[in-house]
């Protein structure tokens, strides 16, 4: 009895990652069905027999056996003389089962059904990965850095399959080489080019949201509610929670003891600043929470435009507005509202002070909002400073802040004279 070893005949199949056996089985099957219903017409009168332990199939043409002469179709019909020398014990009336010798077809047909399993095979294998990470969307992944590139990094997963991590959806400090382990949450499946994209992301806030959820059981759980996430990753995030269990506390359940349980959130995120915010449906109580360490002194909600005016003292501006403004960028974010802020009248002497928006023509535009978002907004509010501190806090060369110094000093200067 002749069987044809799908294993050595089709060797390059079983290199396929994403189908196990069973599934492969079922396809060749297929494969062979369509085959013998090209070549005879049918499939009708004919079984295959699949050994997934062995990797063996078998094809058996049925028929039954009728007197020499009377055969009307040779499909399901055999002559007696023809049954006998496959088995003499055959008589008239009984079903031949008789093996059919695929090695016989030709090479044309085993070209034909290599090419045909390799396609089937291929599909089943693409809408395999596109249905597993179709689910996975908005989940972390842990995978495997398998290739580093400028623009992207190309990543396994335990099944070997390759998920993309772009550039722009990493964290400005990651740093990856071949064999990191690395964690992500899935973002998007695309189908390009007849092939499933997987893209990863570890910018996104649901990443966030999903790190809180493996590290804080209420959040899991379900008790503490995740009501806003806004990030500037690698810098800041600000995250608004809320219990409506009383007796559960949501900033604290967050951050747990000592920090234990954000400090390993804020590694994965490479040292990003986490802000957890007690949510509050009253916008000024809201705002306040959210443009915390600093203390504010009193707040004027526009409702209509969506607007709030913060007052506060002169020392706590530079908290609120955060390094590089991220904190008040991401307040406003947070909020829902455009925040400006404002030094307390009082405490202020603005006679002899200059807006920085007066050195437009001196001054790049860019250099004076730089200075701006670390605090400043005069003249004498930069000059407060040491230029390497300005320099540090604005992210500005050295050089620029001390001509920036040099401008702004002239201008007393002239007032001095």
């Amino acid at each position: 009895m002749e069987t044809l070893n799908l294993i050595d005949t089709f060797s390059e199949f079983k290199d396929f990652k994403n189908i196990d056996r069973e599934v492969m089985m079922h396809i060749l099957k297929d494969v062979f069905k369509a085959m013998l219903a090209k070549k005879y017409g049918s499939d009708e009168y004919f079984d295959i027999i699949v050994n997934i332990d062995k990797g063996d199939l078998e094809v058996y043409h049925n028929r039954v056996v009728v007197e020499d002469g009377e055969v009307v179709n040779p499909l399901s019909e055999i002559a007696y003389s023809d049954a006998i020398k496959i088995e003499p014990d055959f008589e008239v009336g009984d079903e031949v089962a008789e093996i059919v010798n695929i090695l016989d077809f030709g090479r044309r047909d085993i070209l034909a059904i290599r090419q045909n399993l390799q396609t089937k095979i291929s599909e089943y294998e693409k809408d395999n990965i596109y249905n597993k990470y179709k689910e996975k969307v908005g989940e972390i992944v842990n995978a495997e850095v398998n290739q580093v590139f400028k623009k992207e990094i190309m990543v396994v997963d335990e099944d070997n399959i390759e998920l993309i991590l772009p550039k722009s959806e990493q964290i400005p400090a990651d740093i990856y080489k071949k064999g990191d382990s690395i964690r992500a949450v899935v973002k998007s499946v695309e189908i390009k080019n007849a092939k499933p994209v997987i893209i990863l992301s570890r910018t996104d806030e649901i990443f966030l949201q999903r790190l809180f959820e493996m590290e804080v059981p209420e959040v899991y759980d379900g008790l503490i509610t995740i009501r806003k996430i806004v990030r500037e990753p690698g810098q800041r995030a600000k995250i608004a929670v809320e219990s409506y269990d009383d007796r559960i506390d949501p900033v604290g359940a967050c951050v747990g003891m000592k920090g234990s349980r954000i400090h390993g959130i804020v590694r994965e995120l490479r040292n990003e600043n986490i802000d957890v915010i007690n949510y509050t449906s009253k916008p000024d109580l809201f705002i306040t929470r959210a443009l915390s360490p600093a203390k504010i002194s009193s707040i004027i909600i526009k409702e209509d435009k969506k607007t709030a005016e913060v007052y506060m003292d002169n020392d706590q501006v530079s908290l609120a507005i955060g390094k590089g403004g991220y904190n008040i960028k991401l307040a406003g974010k947070l909020t829902g509202y455009a925040i400006d802020v404002y030094r307390n009248t009082e405490e202020i002497e603005t006679e002899d002070d200059v807006d920085l928006r007066e050195f437009t023509d001196e001054i790049d535009e860019w250099i004076i909002e730089s200075l701006i978002n670390m605090g400043c907004d005069t003249a004498k509010n930069v000059l407060a400073y040491k230029p390497e501190e300005v320099a540090s806090r604005a992210d500005l060369e050295i050089e620029t802040v001390q001509e920036v110094f040099r401008i702004l000093n002239a201008e007393f200067a002239d007032e001095d004279e």
